[in-house]
């Protein structure tokens, strides 16, 4: 597992030991940015189920301004830091070791904003609709914002789902990507 693009390319990173996480391969992470765009010019950055902080790190050295990395277990917290710590940026960082839903909502009691949200939920765990509709009704979504969403082939998407424009749509393998954006 490797930074593939950016200010960070080819830093490889730790991953989390056991077996609760599931990264993200290489070849469908560097997928997802094609998809999104290959550099980003600032903004905020959201990393929900952060795992190893592989995609949001990815952000930062594409070129979001910050990344804020939300993880609830102890060693993928562990995991993120030295991943951080590898990038010799940490400044650009915060990690968060919280449960999604509570972070969400403290994000949003907090009024914090981000032009890109991912999320790569247990394929177990995956509440992606519910979430979605948390992240605008705390506000966390910048207008014009995105949202990129790695799941499992189970989940089925709406054709229309509220408050967004579907982007993208692409299955790889097992998981399938959809990326959104925040529609006025």
């Amino acid at each position: 597992m490797r930074v593939i693009s950016g200010d960070f390319r080819g830093r490889r990173l730790n991953a989390v030991p056991g077996d609760q996480t599931r990264p993200t391969a290489d070849k469908v992470k560097e997928s997802m940015f094609n998809m999104l765009g290959q550099q980003f010019a600032g903004g905020q950055a959201l990393d929900l189920y952060a795992g190893t902080g592989a995609l949001g790190i990815e952000a930062v050295s594409r070129g979001m301004a910050h990344a804020t990395l939300v993880d609830r277990q102890f060693a993928a917290i562990k995991t993120i830091h030295a991943n951080v710590a590898l990038t010799k940026a940490p400044e650009r960082f915060t990690v968060l070791k919280a449960p999604v839903d509570r972070a969400i909502a403290q994000f949003g009691a907090a009024h914090q904003q981000f032009d890109l949200i991912m999320a790569d939920p247990p394929y177990a765990q995956q509440t992606v609709l519910t979430q979605l509709a948390a992240f605008l009704t705390h506000d966390l979504l910048a207008p014009g914002g995105r949202v990129m969403l790695e799941t499992g082939l189970d989940v089925e998407y709406p054709a229309e789902i509220v408050g967004y424009t579907q982007l993208r749509h692409q299955t790889y393998g097992v998981a399938q990507v959809l990326i959104l954006e925040r529609s006025e």
